[in-house]
């Protein structure tokens, strides 16, 4: 299924039952007096996260969603029934604006969060609540209110341990499955990967972690240039940024010259995520011969002035794979522990 990270839809909370005109009509009790009942509540929508969804594509066709009405009061003091409540189930990382006003209502990071995004109409009143010495036979009443009626703008952001970013063939596909079991489509062209893709990693029993493939980026990306900004905030969720450069480029550019571009468009986009921490994957060393791979990697180190951790792979081959999956696993687990002693 094609990932889908945006959706509009509308939400419309039940009105509240309207409140009942009704007099007590029974043999031998003359002017039996009002015994009209009350309405009952409307049900409200809410939104609630769900780990086994992963897309918005499911709003693409069903965009309306309504809770039920109350019911009306009836004769005898019946309140009507309430209406029940509607969840909407959305994926886990989904935030939600007002459409009309951009304002952010909530954002569901975690299974079973749960946001209120219509609140239901209130029930309304019979004449019996309206009797009193000097009004024995009242003959008004009141209306539920409506409910509330909204225009919800849906985007989803992932949720990863990893994401990986780099200029367009850098071998992330690639990569990523040779380390999960996600099967992204790989190809000999740029632009192959139009949606990200999540891969979980699995190390050993209980010691796994999630990786996103996010589309290859180019030049004015924080622009809208290539594939744009719509793939970059996706990579504001991830915790560790694998940076993949290709050690040939099919264009015969400078690979350190490639990866300063990358950094700039991070720092333009968002200042956070440009200091983000990020490991650099020099990838498809299999495509040297061996007497030149150590050189080769160790010039652009230099020319970068990298001081961070430096991992050399060959995706297609899963060489190095195994070392830089290990390598990530302990620094995911050391932030886990390092997380929980402070709380």
């Amino acid at each position: 299924m094609k990932f889908v990270d945006e959706a509009t839809i509308e939400v419309k909370a039940g009105d509240g039952g309207n409140g009942c005109v009704s007099f007590r009509r029974e043999k031998f009790i003359p002017k039996g007096g009002p015994d009209g009942g009350d309405g009952g509540d409307g049900g409200s929508v809410y939104l609630e996260a769900d780990t086994g969804l992963n897309t918005l594509a499911d709003f693409r066709y069903d965009r309306r969603f309504r809770a039920q009405r109350g019911e009306n009061g009836s004769g005898r003091n019946c309140t009507g029934k309430g209406g029940e409540d509607l969840t909407v189930r959305v994926p886990t990382g989904t935030l939600i604006y007002d459409d009309e006003t951009d304002e952010l209502l909530g954002d569901l990071v975690s299974a079973g969060q749960r946001l209120l995004v219509a609140r239901a109409g209130f029930h309304g009143i019979g004449n019996a609540r309206y009797k009193s010495s000097t009004n024995r036979a009242p003959r008004q009443s009141k209306p539920g209110s409506p409910g509330e009626q909204r225009k919800l703008r849906l985007e989803l952001k992932l949720l990863a341990d990893v994401g990986l970013l780099g200029k367009p063939n850098a071998g992330k596909s690639t990569l990523i499955r040779a380390i999960s079991s996600a099967r992204p489509k790989v190809a000999d062209y740029p632009f192959t990967t139009l949606y990200p893709n999540l891969g979980v990693v699995r190390v050993a029993a209980h010691r796994s972690f999630v990786v996103a493939d996010i589309p290859g980026l180019i030049e004015g990306a924080a622009e809208g240039a290539g594939l744009g900004i719509q793939f970059l905030k996706h990579l504001s969720r991830t915790g560790l940024l694998l940076h993949l450069v290709d050690l040939l480029p099919p264009e015969g550019n400078d690979p350190a010259d490639d990866v300063r571009a990358i950094v700039s468009e991070l720092a333009k986009f968002s200042r956070e995520l440009g200091e983000r921490e990020r490991w650099l994957v020099l990838n498809k060393v299999d495509l040297l011969p061996e007497d030149e791979r150590e050189e080769r990697c160790r010039a652009i180190v230099e020319r970068l002035g990298w001081r961070g951790p430096v991992y050399t792979t060959a995706a297609l081959t899963q060489e190095g794979t195994a070392e830089l999956v290990y390598a990530i696993m302990h620094h995911i687990e050391q932030q886990r522990l390092s997380t929980e002693t402070e709380a």
